[in-house]
C-alpha cells in the first residue's frame, strides 16, 4: 500500500490535478464543475467544517490519491461526508485503502460517530469500494437531478465508528 499521510496547503495543487480531471471526465462524482484552489483548500482546511484530509503518495513521494471528511451540518451530529478521489494514470492499488485507515482513525480520535458516503447510482466502482470498507446502506435519495437534468439516484452509506 502507498505511504499515506495528512494533507498540507501546498498540496492543493496537485490534489486539483487528481479532482478537477475526474470533474470534467463525469460519471463518478456529485461534483459538477471543476474547483479552484480557494475552493479545495476551504474543503479540506476550513474550519469548523473540515475534519480531516489524507494523501497517498506515488513512488515518487507525490500526492496521487486523497480522502478529505467533511462536516456536513445536513447530516445528524457527529456524523460527517467522506470523499475519496484517486488519479487514473498511473493508478496506485490500495491507495483508497490505505487513505481510509488514517481517516476512520482520525474520525474516531475527534469523536466522530458515524462517516456517510453519498454514492451516484451509476458509480459501481465507487459502491463497491466504500462497500469493500465496511459501509451498509442507509437511504436511497431517487431520482436527484445532475446539471443537466439527468436524473441519477443518490445511495447513501454509513459507516459506524462507535
Amino acid at each position: 500500500m502507498p505511504p499515506v499521510r495528512p494533507a498540507r496547503p501546498e498540496d492543493i495543487p496537485a490534489l486539483l490535478a487528481v479532482l478537477n480531471p475526474i470533474i470534467t471526465r463525469g460519471g463518478t462524482t456529485a461534483i459538477e464543475t471543476p474547483l479552484s484552489e480557494a475552493e479545495l483548500a476551504a474543503w479540506c482546511f476550513g474550519a469548523p467544517r473540515a475534519a480531516c484530509c489524507f494523501v497517498a503518495l506515488d513512488p515518487g513521494g507525490a500526492p496521487m490519491a486523497f480522502q478529505v471528511l467533511d462536516r456536513d451540518p445536513a447530516l445528524p451530529a457527529g456524523w460527517a461526508d467522506i470523499g475519496t478521489f484517486a488519479r487514473r494514470e498511473p493508478r496506485i492499488r490500495g491507495a483508497g485503502t490505505a487513505l481510509f485507515g488514517a481517516t476512520r482513525d482520525a474520525a474516531r480520535a475527534t469523536g466522530l460517530h458515524a462517516i456517510n458516503a453519498t454514492i451516484r447510482a451509476d458509480n459501481a466502482g465507487g459502491l463497491a469500494f466504500y462497500e469493500s470498507l465496511g459501509f451498509e446502506t442507509y437511504r436511497v435519495k431517487p431520482a436527484v437531478p445532475l446539471r443537466d437534468g439527468t436524473p441519477v439516484d443518490r445511495i447513501l452509506k454509513r459507516y459506524p465508528l462507535v
